[in-house]
């Protein structure tokens, strides 16, 4: 059985990268919440979208891990990559995925320049981090760019993420209208998805 990969930061990160670290506060560790995530929220997600097995697959803001070890055994992917800014949180994620079902990459890096190159991944997938980031246009545009032509972004909606975070999340939304190449695909309540489509476009 294979363990996750030690955690590997991208070369020459930016110092600013630094100051973006600091401005992003992780949620808190609640072991009835990451329960709730890893055997109620990501299989519900992935039936609801229906996501497809065996992709090359990216979580940004993967934080401590919850849901790599679901996304491991419900969609069987050719390659898993979890990312995050907050070291610590990554090296929680690796003890957490260590010696579980599939290969996992831990990455340290930023939403808004993922160290990885054009077309890397057929779904990103983003339990909230985008909502919760400054310059979120940045963060979609990255995401847009490492996506395949035809794959996937999935996130949680709006409602989902004011019933999880009333306060925190009031007000905020993730401007999809910025990033010409992400076209609205499906949407189920909590969870909604946008495909990549082939176009020259970007938006300015």
């Amino acid at each position: 059985m294979a363990t996750a990969t030690a955690v590997r930061a991208t070369p020459g990160l930016p110092r600013a990268l630094d100051a973006d670290a600091e401005e992003y506060q992780p949620f808190p560790d609640k072991a009835r919440r990451n329960l709730c995530q890893e055997t109620l929220e990501v299989p519900a997600m992935a039936w609801a979208l229906g996501l497809a097995k065996g992709g090359r697959v990216l979580e940004v803001g993967c934080g401590r891990g919850v849901a790599l070890p679901v996304l491991a055994r419900l969609l069987r992917p050719q390659r898993l990559v979890g990312l995050d800014i907050d070291r610590s949180l990554l090296e929680r994620a690796r003890e957490r995925t260590a010696g579980r079902v599939g290969l996992v990459e831990l990455r340290l890096g930023d939403v808004r320049a993922l160290p990885f190159p054009d077309a890397s991944f057929d779904l990103v997938v983003d339990f909230g981090t985008c909502y919760h980031v400054a310059r979120r246009e940045h963060a979609l545009r990255e995401i847009a760019r490492v996506l395949a032509t035809g794959g996937r972004f999935v996130h949680e909606t709006r409602l989902s993420q004011l019933l999880s975070h009333p306060v925190r999340s009031w007000g905020r939304r993730l401007p999809l209208e910025t990033v010409a190449e992400l076209a609205a695909e499906k949407h189920a309540l909590l969870w909604a998805s946008c495909v990549k489509r082939a176009t020259s476009c970007r938006s300015r």
